[in-house]
């Protein structure tokens, strides 16, 4: 749970620090926004399927190799859409 609120500050900490730039500033390396954005959608993509394996909800979803990657896809573009919306 500790390491979920850190990730979470975290996500709200780079959200706030990114202002209206489409392009960030990564420990000296300059990402477009849309690659921060791809890795936090697929981050939580990871915590989703975590959280829905602990909940026995996994095996009623359907096939995983169509699952996750949508999931990733509908993550990165509410990311994208929460954070670089006009």
């Amino acid at each position: 749970m500790r390491r979920a609120r850190a990730a979470a500050a975290l996500l709200l900490l780079a959200g706030v620090a990114t202002g209206c730039d489409p392009v960030l500033n990564v420990f000296g390396s300059f990402f477009p926004a849309w690659v921060v954005c791809i890795a936090a959608g697929v981050l939580l993509a990871i915590a989703a399927r975590q959280v829905l394996a602990r909940a026995e909800l996994e095996p009623y979803l359907g096939p995983p190799l169509l699952v996750y990657p949508s999931l990733a896809l509908l993550l990165t573009l509410l990311v994208w859409m929460l954070f670089y919306r006009s």
